[in-house]
């Protein structure tokens, strides 16, 4: 499915509240499928470059609480479509670290697919890292994003790394792994994923193995911090 034109607009009253952006501040968007090496890339670029002026946001962070269903009921759930995001509150917090200001972030429960009730603090950097699979089919998202990094990297790949993952850090059989895959992950990757790469600045193929363009995507946000 190939995206639509998107087209928004602001009434007075939406306008009320949004902090003034810091245009020294920089958000630079990093998406890709499930296993693409999409953290790898982000990983990499913040180990070179250092974490004092450097900060990572993922969108997995910002899955919405799931307290009010029962846990049987929440594993369930579709957490590879845009609605399992709070990109409200995303798009909320990272107005607000563009501007100069902190935030307080939700801690989530990916065990129990339920926000914390811990938080934690995070300071504003120069320049702000946003990793996750649907930010590009947000277009509130997108038009805060200065550069658009899309990590490409074929199906096949992408499923043996996300079994790999899921089997050893997760605990999860492969039967599910694979079933979880073909109901929800492919499908979705397909609808908003994979269409959205069009918007991309940067496409980046074979993942964080891609010493080339990593070493330029490394440059050119060096750049961004000598400015």
């Amino acid at each position: 499915m190939t995206p639509t034109p998107e087209l928004i607009t602001r009434s007075a009253d939406e306008n009320i509240g949004i902090p003034e952006r810091d245009p020294s501040r920089r958000l630079i968007g990093i998406c890709g499928g499930s296993g693409s090496g999409k953290t790898l890339v982000t990983q990499q670029i913040e180990k070179t470059l250092g974490n004092d002026k450097l900060l990572v946001i993922q969108q997995d962070g910002y899955y919405r609480d799931l307290s009010h269903l029962p846990f049987e009921e929440r594993s369930k759930q579709n957490f590879d479509h845009p609605d399992a995001f709070d990109n409200k509150l995303l798009e909320k917090h990272l107005r607000e670290l563009l501007a100069g200001n902190s935030v307080t972030q939700p801690l989530y429960d990916y065990a129990h697919h339920t926000r914390s009730s811990e938080h934690r603090t995070i300071e504003s950097r120069q320049v702000i890292l946003l990793e996750g699979i649907l930010i590009f089919e947000s277009v509130r998202l997108r038009n805060l994003m200065d550069i658009k990094v899309y990590v490409d990297a074929d199906s096949d790949i992408r499923l043996s790394r996300r079994l790999r993952r899921d089997i050893l850090e997760r605990d999860r059989s492969v039967e599910s792994v694979l079933e979880q895959y073909e109901q929800f992950v492919r499908p979705m990757h397909l609808e908003f994923v994979e269409p959205y790469k069009r918007y991309a600045d940067i496409i980046v193929p074979q993942g964080g193995m891609n010493k080339v363009a990593l070493d330029l995507l490394i440059t050119k946000v060096r750049s961004l911090l000598k400015d």
